[in-house]
């Protein structure tokens, strides 16, 4: 355990005695507690009415500040751009580390504005989804502030998905306007965004294509349908009047993986999302006005929404969004950055982390780093040797690490220390933030107490929550709340140690998080039996020293067909080309047979331990319809 020291509770916005009575106020006191923080935001009709929710396994209705209405992106640009105009709001760090740019809070009011007209030109209006598609740009962030502003519901989706991920994004959220660039960079390489994007809607109803200029390379134009952004922008457009919003209006869909093949599209409110986003950003962060805050996500997924635009922006903090990767010109990267703008907060994936501490010391050490005062980790548990690394090496040895645990579900973080509050524990993401009532529960629902392993669940709403799955409130409840009645149920197992502290050991269902990104099986499991030679398909996740998890991938062929190295590149081609270059599988184990019940049913139990090498723990085989394929399983795993 690392004990609090005096330089970090200097650094605190709370003690550990604050920590607990806020605590315990946040829950005994829930609605009176919230009723307060909601004041963090300006709103243009102050809300009267708190709290208003259901849960149970047939009726789920979550409503926060309801009777309030308010603008997002007045909220992260306007109220901070009349009091300090000149303050830096967004510094971008290109791929090309001699490249950058400081964006201030007066520019990035004109950028939004004009995003917001070109839009509004164009034919958007107030409740139409907008799907984005961009690397990451400045126009990524003032074209999501900029649907924020008109009241559309923007979709990001990641400048890595396939054009089948797009179009399928598209169609299950009805967008008929979609937003990308002639290309992107990353890692020194350029990504085809507007050819993929194309491929992706050609046979759709899109009203407009937006493309925004990049690398200037020539790309296909159709006529009607494309625009580019600079031929429909004024210099006259430099504000756009912010329309009202209540504060459950939608704010925006992100798309995440599910159980079932087909993606969820969380969707989340204005009001309560933007209130949670901004107190979680500045209390787990330790934020102070003039820090310089690096969030190493991409906007794409849902920790690029909270913790580098909405949470930071609300706050009037200096946001700093990063075009390349970690390695990229060399290994040395992530710390230049931090030396080049003074970065005091930085905030990673244990991905990450690891990829860098296998590089060794030398890449670290060449650099200075003692800008930095807080690191953090997001995306999935850290292991006990990489937080200590991160500590010693990159932190110098006197930064504390807040291990954040969080979904795309949640909107913000909910369990994870405040540094001068609680005590650190490389590998537990601690005790919960305020307001939330985390509990353990065995599988037939028991709430267990004091020391103990089983799933855990989220007793009570808080303001960030998910309202629902869009287009499909009946899947909401079915894989959030049919579980455990009257409880959120995260999908997650957990420890809770003799100490309080909660230790995420993983999903608990068929969903995988590689790298930090959360992958369907059934959804990789679908792109394989596309394949006509492909009969069958399992994927489970094992350890991967870098990613956390690795897909191992068990294919049964069809009669007549052959295993062959060609075969095995085509088949991981097909989950890049549907799903995208985030599920390419790592091993394929192609197999005569899976072990199944003799009712059909694949017991993924015994798959997990053969790829995770573990054939003593695989438990009792008896029930399965031919034992044998185990064997046979085995036999073939120690080959690969």
């Amino acid at each position: 355990m690392y004990s609090i020291n005096k330089e970090w509770e200097l650094l605190s916005k709370i003690n550990k005695k604050e920590y607990n009575d806020k605590y315990q106020n946040s829950i005994q006191n829930n609605e009176s507690f919230w009723e307060k923080e909601g004041k963090r935001l300006n709103w243009i009709k102050q809300y009267t009415k708190i709290k208003k929710v259901k849960y149970s396994k047939k009726e789920v209705d979550i409503n926060w500040y309801y009777d309030g209405t308010l603008n997002a992106s007045y909220n992260c640009i306007d109220r901070h751009a009349k009091i300090s105009p000149e303050k830096p709001a967004i510094i971008w760090e290109s791929d090309d580390p001699n490249v950058s740019k400081t964006i201030t809070y007066e520019d990035l009011l004109k950028e939004v504005s004009k995003a917001s007209h070109v839009l509004t030109k164009l034919g958007v209006k107030k409740g139409d989804r907008v799907t984005i598609y961009l690397t990451m740009i400045p126009e990524l962030a003032f074209f999501m502030l900029a649907c924020a502003r008109i009241g559309a519901i923007h979709s990001i989706i990641f400048g890595g998905f396939s054009s089948e991920s797009i179009k399928n994004r598209i169609i299950d959220c009805k967008s008929e306007f979609i937003i990308t660039a002639d290309e992107g960079i990353r890692g020194g390489k350029k990504i085809p965004l507007k050819q993929i994007t194309d491929q992706a809607i050609n046979d759709l109803s899109i009203k407009k294509c937006i493309v925004v200029k990049r690398t200037n390379s020539k790309i296909v134009m159709k006529e009607s349908r494309d625009v580019y952004v600079d031929d429909v922008v004024k210099e006259t457009d430099n504000y756009f009047e912010p329309v009202e919003m209540n504060a459950e209006d939608p704010l925006f869909i992100l798309y995440t993986s599910g159980s079932t093949g087909k993606p969820k599209g969380v969707l989340h409110t204005t009001g309560g999302y933007l209130v949670y986003a901004s107190m979680t950003h500045e209390y787990i962060f330790n934020y102070n006005k003039d820090d310089i805050y690096w969030c190493t996500a991409d906007i794409g997924w849902i920790t690029g929404h909270s913790y580098i635009i909405y949470g930071p922006l609300a706050n009037g903090a200096t946001t700093l969004m990063f075009e390349g990767i970690p390695n990229y010109p060399d290994f040395s990267r992530f710390w230049q950055v931090v030396d080049k703008h003074q970065v005091n907060i930085f905030y990673t994936a244990p991905t990450a982390i690891r990829a860098l501490m296998r590089e060794g010391d030398d890449p670290v050490n060449s650099t200075s780093r003692k800008s930095l005062k807080l690191l953090g980790t997001v995306g999935e548990p850290i292991n006990p040797e990489a937080w200590k690394w991160y500590f010693n090496i990159p932190g110098n040895g006197k930064c504390p690490i807040v291990d954040t645990w969080w979904q795309t579900e949640t909107g913000g973080i909910l369990i994870a220390p405040q540094t001068g509050a609680i005590e650190l524990k490389p590998g537990s993401a601690t005790k919960p933030f305020f307001g939330i009532k985390p509990e353990v529960l065995d599988k037939n629902g028991n709430i267990l107490n004091d020391e103990c392993e089983g799933m855990l669940c989220i007793a009570d709403s808080w303001p960030g929550q998910m309202r629902t799955v869009y287009g499909d409130h009946d899947r909401f409840i079915k894989t959030y709340f049919s579980q455990f009645d009257g409880k959120y149920f995260t999908g997650d197992g957990c420890k809770r140690d003799k100490d309080g502290y909660y230790w995420i050991t993983g999903r608990v269902d068929d969903v995988i998080i590689v790298s930090g990104h959360n992958l369907g099986t059934a959804e990789i499991e679908s792109a394989f039996v596309s394949h006509p030679e492909v009969s069958e398909a399992a994927v489970v996740g094992y350890p991967h020293e870098i990613k956390g998890n690795g897909l191992y991938c068990y294919i049964s062929l069809k009669s007549g067909s052959n295993e062959s190295e060609d075969l095995k590149k085509n088949l991981k081609n097909i989950v890049r080309k549907i799903i995208g270059p985030i599920a390419t599988p790592d091993i394929i184990h192609f197999t005569n047979g899976l072990p199944k019940t003799r009712s059909g049913k694949i017991m993924r139990r015994i798959l997990r331990k053969i790829a995770a090498n573990e054939h003593s723990e695989l438990g009792d085989t008896s029930t399965l319809a031919d034992p044998s394929v185990v064997d046979e399983l085995i036999k073939k795993r120690k080959n690969i």
